[in-house]
């Protein structure tokens, strides 16, 4: 079924970390731009963009599945063509035009500001199957307003790529070494965001605070979280994610004394052993890690702390294991992401010894999973009474039909589920409550008061609702040209 509109139509399906998902929101931007609309509920769109993931496990499978699901499709409508980016792109092109030579065009991570011609924009022209397109740029990375939903909360990119070396880890080899965008670039991408309706930005890097080690400034992230303070409209100031080994006062400064940067810090451990934290090549070890923590909660001390680990990592033994355990009892995080550890290949760690047998893997990650839920319940718990701010969300968590709750995010990212009081409040509005209990993944605030603030946010949200003007995918000069705008 073709667009009512005789608009060519695109749909995008992203896989993996934040970084993904904020490329896929450049990627909409790049087609709107490019003459696209997003596809209608139930239409077969004309392009298909498949933004893939080379680090979640079975990723591979996933992709090349929904790709044998598409086949038909594309059958039956001879106009479609299938795009595939992001890593899995960039580290498998080949492999992917071999095993699915219906897809039109394989783009990587580092020229997506390409796709738009790619499929021949307002044009139609075919791009021919397997079409190479996943060469790097070069220069700083193009930016583009992103067409992100929701119209108030945005990613801002500070940064691409990694300078570590972590022997899990297949990032740097797909998305190259770290570059950094100019402060000046980042804060003119924000203070464009919050002029179309957004409250809340979340500052994206593969390791956040070694920004300004490519401009000379060891201190530039602590920089950029206080000139973020100065943005009129800017509400909420996030970031994501930084690297211990990296972690120094001066953020940890920034952060207390800045008003609109959040009081949440997610910050990777991995393992609590100093063994396993050598194998990995993490350059610091657990008494360093808890001793940032220690500070962060000195300067805030309502912070919500978050983490990932990993467990069954090679020649991890039941003591190492314990002292990730242990680590957790001390930290006292709000929430973790926990993974059990596949082989990854092109890692140092797939060649590694010791491998951990998968039905160990599997028994240690529920003991970790079981004390992560119960230490956040407990955290939660203690909240029991405290007033909250919540951003009202639009499709996070689930509307409660029998409670008639909605859902949104504190100050410091706890997930709130709420019951609204007088005045239904909108996505992208800021509501006032109190919380009457804690569960393992959330907060509950019922039968209280509510007082609800209407937002620039809630005028995007409902802007876009109506199928009015959003946020425009407008390009802007952010380390280099748009596509077809002069210098």
């Amino acid at each position: 079924m073709a667009r009512s509109d005789g608009l060519r139509s695109f749909e995008i399906r992203t896989y993996g970390c934040q970084m993904n998902m904020h490329d896929s929101e450049r990627l909409a931007g790049l087609l709107e731009e490019a003459g696209y609309q997003r596809a209608e509920a139930g239409a077969n769109p004309d392009v298909v963009v498949f933004n893939t993931c080379a680090v979640r496990e079975n990723a591979d499978n996933r992709l090349y599945g929904n790709l044998g699901h598409l086949l038909p499709v594309k059958n039956a409508h001879p106009g479609m063509q299938i795009a595939v980016g992001g890593c899995l792109a960039q580290k498998d092109r080949a492999v992917i035009t071999a095993r699915a030579p219906w897809v039109d065009v394989v783009f990587g991570t580092h020229n997506i500001g390409s796709l738009p011609a790619a499929p021949g924009a307002r044009t139609g022209a075919a791009a021919g199957p397997g079409r190479d397109r996943s060469s790097r740029w070069s220069g700083s990375p193009p930016c583009c307003l992103p067409a992100a939903s929701p119209p108030y909360s945005a990613w801002v990119a500070i940064s691409v790529g990694c300078n570590n070396t972590c022997t899990f880890c297949i990032v740097p080899s797909l998305r190259g070494k770290e570059e950094d965008r100019r402060p000046g670039d980042v804060l003119a991408e924000i203070r464009a965001l919050t002029a179309e309706g957004v409250l809340e930005v979340t500052l994206l890097g593969q390791n956040v605070n070694s920004y300004g080690a490519a401009f000379g400034d060891r201190q530039a992230f602590g920089k950029l979280l206080r000139a973020c303070g100065g943005i009129d409209g800017l509400e909420r100031v996030r970031f994501t994610s930084p690297h211990p080994r990296d972690f120094t006062d001066d953020v940890i400064d920034a952060m207390a004394q800045t008003p609109n940067v959040m009081p949440q810090l997610h910050m990777p451990l991995q393992s609590g052993s100093d063994a396993v934290l050598r194998a990995m090549r993490r350059a610091y070890r657990r008494d360093k890690y808890l001793a940032i923590l220690d500070r962060v909660r000195a300067a805030m001390p309502g912070a919500a702390i978050t983490t990932d680990i990993i467990v069954g990592f090679p020649g991890e033994t039941e003591r190492d294991f314990s002292a990730t355990l242990d680590i957790v009892r001390q930290a006292r995080f709000a929430g973790a992401f926990t993974f059990q550890y596949s082989v990854r290949a092109g890692t140092p760690a797939a060649a590694m010894d010791g491998q951990v047998p998968a039905e160990v893997v599997r028994e240690r990650y529920e003991r970790l999973a079981a004390l992560v839920a119960e230490t956040s319940l407990r955290e939660n718990m203690l909240l029991a009474g405290r007033e909250v701010e919540v951003l009202v969300a639009d499709g996070e968590g689930r509307k409660d039909e029998a409670t008639h709750r909605m859902s949104g995010r504190a100050r410091d990212n706890r997930l709130v589920h709420f019951a609204p009081s007088g005045a239904a409040p909108r996505p992208g509005d800021i509501v006032t409550t109190v919380v009457t209990r804690g569960a393992p993944n959330y907060l509950i605030a019922d039968g209280v008061p509510v007082a609800v603030r209407r937002t620039r946010g809630g005028d995007a949200w409902q802007a876009r609702r109506a199928g009015q003007a959003g946020r425009a995918p407008v390009p802007v000069l952010l380390g280099m040209p748009a596509r077809g705008r002069p210098a």
